[in-house]
């Protein structure tokens, strides 16, 4: 079974770069993906982060789809109860008029932020008992034929060929995608301590539907390859600055490597690094083709996602570059 493989890109900003800056190079890391052979090219919706741009999720894609050609794009996720099911079919419904048969629309449930922006973005909507499974169908209902009749119609949006995969992090989402007979794509790149069982259970569970046959198994995972095993731990340490920025609420730009201090850190802080970041392969193509090998017999992905925050664009695009021919090989 040959491994699909694809980009998640949070449109990160790094130290020293401005937002239109971040723009310009997720266009230009999208057509090297492109030409990489790469799948898709995902950007995922989060608010309130000092380092990351990709918030108006929907208007970077169609930004990026416009710049590329052949790439699918899509969201990785759109937290959907952050917005109405109707405005998700018209927005997601218009990049596919743009782009035909290259926009895909992952969704999530989570805030993609904290309570308080979450609560603003909301407005008089906030519902901590937020029912995922009927927003979804609710949304489906608006992006299907079916609903020509309607009252209210999605226009754009019905009858979009825009497929849609749950994203998850928990054995919630692999229940309902189950369930619902859908992709799953689990967020193990930041958060992989429920992966094993996560996937157990959509696999155990999955119910054959109209989009699926089977399951399919898409899993986001850090990759920071270079030349060199010590040239990729280097470049790597901007990535575990990142999630130690998180972990003690010190959210900034991506710093690069000689800004860091891993060091100092805490046992406290280090412990809950070492589960973030149990899922980071970090290394050069020989470390990284043992390590992803055991890890594909071990989870028996469909898909693989690439991700990892690397502060260097060159040395980035080397990482993907070096990823997709492990994968390839696979």
């Amino acid at each position: 079974m040959s491994i699909k493989y694809s980009i998640l890109d949070l449109a990160t900003i790094v130290k020293g770069d401005d937002i239109n800056t971040t723009f310009q190079k997720s266009v230009k890391a999208a057509q090297n993906a492109e030409r990489l052979g790469f799948t898709r090219y995902w950007f995922s919706e989060h608010h309130n982060f000092p380092n990351v741009a990709s918030a108006a999720t929907s208007i970077l894609i169609g930004h990026v789809a416009g710049q590329t050609e052949t790439l699918r794009v899509g969201s990785g996720g759109i937290m959907l109860p952050n917005h109405s099911t109707l405005s998700v079919a018209e927005q997601f419904g218009t990049l596919d008029g743009l782009f035909p048969e290259r926009i895909d629309l992952g969704l999530g449930r989570a805030p993609g932020t904290d309570m308080l922006t979450a609560s603003a973005l909301r407005g008089n909507n906030f519902n901590p008992n937020y029912n995922f499974e009927f927003h979804i169908k609710e949304l489906q209902k608006y992006m299907s034929n079916e609903n020509s009749g309607s009252k209210v119609r999605a226009i754009p949006g019905e009858g979009a060929d825009v497929p849609l995969y749950i994203l998850g992090s928990s054995t919630d989402s692999a229940f309902l995608a189950a369930k619902l007979g859908m992709p799953y794509a689990f967020a193990a790149h930041f958060a992989p301590s429920q992966l094993e069982v996560a996937l157990e259970i959509y696999r155990e569970h999955f119910q054959p539907s109209e989009f699926l046959d089977a399951p399919y198994v898409m899993i986001c995972i850090n990759i920071i390859g270079a030349d060199s095993v010590d040239e990729a731990h280097y470049l790597s340490t901007s990535h575990f600055q990142a999630f130690v920025n998180i972990l003690t609420d010190q959210r900034q730009p991506l710093l690069p490597p000689d800004e860091t201090d891993l060091a100092n850190i805490g046992d406290d802080v280090a412990l809950h690094l070492n589960r973030m970041a149990a899922k980071t392969f970090v290394g050069d193509r020989e470390t990284l083709k043992e390590k992803l090998s055991k890890f594909v017999k071990d989870f028996r992905p469909n898909e693989i996602i690439v991700s990892g925050n690397i502060y260097d664009f060159d040395a980035k695009q080397k990482s993907y570059e070096i990823a997709a021919d492990i994968i390839k090989s696979l």
